[in-house]
C-alpha cells in the first residue's frame, strides 16, 4: 500500500460524518429487532445461578469484554472467555449454572463453533449476539438476539464497524434493563466500585474518617479559656468540644469564637468555657456516611463536626481537611 500524497480535509470530514450518520443509523434499526427474544435472554440472565460467560472472537471479542465488565458492574455476575482458549481448556471455566452469551457479527465463528456442542452438553443456555438470525450459531442458540446493521461504516464493507458499535449498544441496552428489573440502585453500583468517587461517597462513613481518644480536642464546662486554647493548638483543630462530667456534648467553642473575645477585651483567663461556648454545636453520627457530613459543612459554613453516640456523647471529631484527604470532597 502506497503512503498518500496528500491529505484532503473535506474529504476526511465528510468520511467522518458519514460513518457517524452509519453507526447512528445502525442503533436505531436495533430497537425494531428487539422483542421476545431480548426479553427471554433477560429472563434466562436473571434466573441464572451462576454467571454470564461472554465470548467473542476478534473484534466481537473485544466487545465481549467490555459486555462483560459492564454486566458485571452493574448486578450481573459476568465475565469474558475467549473462545481459543476455551477449546484447550478454558471451556472448564463454564458450569451447567451459567448463560453462555456468544457474540459473532457472521454467526459463523470457528472458534466459537468448535465449542457449541460442548456447552450444549454441559446444559448452560446458550444466547447468541449476532447479524445473521440463519448461521449457524444462531440455529443452535436457545435465545437469539439480533444485532444487525445494513451496512458497515467502511467504505468498503468489510471492517467491523457499525456492526461492533450495535453489539455494544445491545450489550449496554442488556446491562441497563438487568440492573432496572434487580432493582439496583447506587449503593449496589458503589460496592462494585469501591475505588471511584460514588464509592466514596456512597460507602465511607464518618468512623472511618474520624479521630478518635486522645486526639480529640475536649475541655470540661469549667475550664478556662487559656485550658482551651491549649487544647485546640495541641490537638491541630480549629475547635475544642465542650463536654459535661458524662461525656456529653455541652457545646462547642472555635478559633472564630476566640477572636470575637480578644475584640471584645474581655479578661480571658477568667472566662469559663461553659460562658463563652457555642451551645448548640453541630453533631453527626459516626455511622453517618461522610458525604453527609460534607453536605452538613457546607450548608452551615462549618470546617469541623463533632461526632456522636446514640446517647449524645462525644466519641470523634472530624474536620474538612480529613473529607479532602480521603476525597469525598
Amino acid at each position: 500500500m502506497s503512503a498518500p500524497t496528500s491529505f484532503d480535509a473535506a474529504r476526511a470530514l465528510e468520511l467522518a460524518r458519514a460513518t457517524l450518520d452509519i453507526e447512528a443509523r445502525a442503533i436505531e434499526g436495533l430497537k425494531a429487532r428487539q422483542g421476545e427474544s431480548f426479553v427471554a435472554a433477560m429472563k434466562a440472565m436473571l434466573a441464572c445461578r451462576g454467571r454470564v460467560v461472554v465470548m467473542g472472537m476478534g473484534k466481537s471479542g473485544h466487545v465481549g469484554r467490555k459486555v462483560a465488565a459492564t454486566l458485571a458492574s452493574t448486578g450481573t455476575p459476568a465475565f469474558f472467555v475467549h473462545p481459543g482458549e476455551a477449546s484447550h481448556g478454558d471451556l472448564g471455566m463454564v458450569t451447567p449454572a451459567d448463560v453462555v452469551l456468544a457474540i459473532s457479527n457472521s454467526g459463523e465463528s470457528d472458534e466459537i463453533g468448535a465449542i457449541v456442542p460442548a456447552i450444549k452438553r454441559l446444559g448452560a443456555t446458550l444466547v447468541t449476539m449476532t447479524g445473521r438470525a440463519d448461521s449457524s450459531l444462531a440455529r443452535h442458540a436457545d435465545i437469539v438476539l439480533s444485532s444487525a446493521v445494513d451496512q458497515e461504516a467502511c467504505p468498503l464493507n468489510l471492517a467491523p464497524t457499525a456492526s461492533t458499535t450495535a453489539q455494544m449498544a445491545l450489550g449496554d441496552a442488556l446491562a441497563v434493563a438487568l440492573l432496572d428489573a434487580r432493582g439496583f440502585r447506587e449503593d449496589d453500583f458503589a460496592r462494585s466500585h469501591p475505588g471511584g468517587s460514588l464509592g466514596r461517597k456512597l460507602l465511607m462513613h464518618v468512623a472511618d474518617l474520624m479521630h478518635t481518644g486522645a486526639a480529640v480536642p475536649r475541655v470540661g464546662t469549667d475550664a478556662v479559656v487559656p485550658d482551651m486554647l491549649r487544647e485546640m493548638t495541641s490537638k491541630g483543630f480549629g475547635f475544642t468540644a465542650v463536654t459535661g462530667a458524662d461525656g456529653s456534648v455541652a457545646g462547642i467553642f472555635t478559633d472564630g469564637d476566640l477572636r470575637r473575645l480578644i475584640e471584645t477585651g474581655a479578661d480571658l483567663r477568667r472566662l469559663a468555657a461553659c460562658e463563652v461556648m457555642h451551645a448548640g454545636p453541630k453533631l453527626i453520627r459516626g455511622d453517618a456516611l461522610a458525604v453527609e457530613a460534607a453536605e452538613l459543612m457546607e450548608r452551615h459554613r462549618v470546617t469541623g463536626l463533632l461526632v456522636v453516640d446514640e446517647e449524645g456523647h462525644l466519641v470523634g471529631a472530624l474536620n474538612s481537611n480529613d473529607l479532602m484527604r480521603a476525597k469525598v470532597i
